[in-house]
């Protein structure tokens, strides 16, 4: 990364499409932000529909107090919603690598005591023309990876898949998992909970408030 490397990085990944990383985010910084944890937030690069007036930088630049383009360089906001690589090619514009994505992952200076790196999709989903999202944790090397998957139906088995692939990454990064929209009166959500609790030799959230106790500095 250029400059200089926060105090701690987590990366965000999901386990695909719609799980809420964004969501979660942008809700766990502002969180720490709000208990005076100084934080920072990074998109590589990001797609969009044309429509979208409020894309995820603006979201996890809101929760950060800085601007989107600080947050994702302009030149990597991409108005086609596909992976950021194919929606540059659809669009005619130059192909990207992953060293250039790090090379553009600029802090603060001083650096913060927590910077977040948002990747696109899920754990496998193309991140550059030359990586996925293990990719650029391998380039990154973070001290933790948040892997933020859905509570209900089919949580075991993507969960699973994504931590087995992120576990043949060429990094040290601690994982933890956040079952995302977790509610406690269903039986499913706590069914799945448990299993992979009991299954795993990871750490499994279900709150936010978990979550944040959990990455708040020392």
């Amino acid at each position: 990364m250029s400059g200089t490397r926060p105090q701690e990085l987590i990366v965000v990944v999901g386990t695909g499409t719609e799980v809420g990383k964004t969501w979660v985010s942008a809700h766990l910084l502002r969180d720490l932000r709000a208990e005076g944890v100084e934080v920072a937030a990074r998109k590589p690069a990001q797609s969009f529909g044309p429509e979208d007036r409020t894309t995820d930088a603006h979201v996890l630049g809101g929760a950060t107090g800085e601007d989107p383009t600080d947050v994702c360089p302009r030149h990597r906001w991409y108005t086609v919603p596909m992976a950021p690589p194919m929606a540059a090619d659809s669009l005619g514009r130059p192909p990207f690598t992953i060293a250039d994505l790090v090379l553009e992952t600029v802090w603060p200076v001083p650096p913060p005591r927590i910077g977040l790196v948002e990747t696109a999709g899920g754990v496998r989903s193309p991140q550059a023309v030359d990586g996925d999202a293990i990719t650029l944790i391998e380039e990154l090397q973070p001290e933790i990876v948040l892997l933020v998957a859905d509570a209900g139906l089919g949580t075991i088995n993507d969960v699973r898949l994504s931590l087995e692939a992120l576990d043949r990454g060429a990094h040290v990064a601690t994982p933890l998992v956040l079952l995302n929209r977790f509610d406690p009166a269903d039986d499913l959500h706590r069914r799945n909970r448990t299993w992979l609790a009991g299954a795993l030799d990871v750490e499994i959230l279900s709150s936010l408030p978990a979550l944040v106790g959990r990455l708040r500095p020392a």
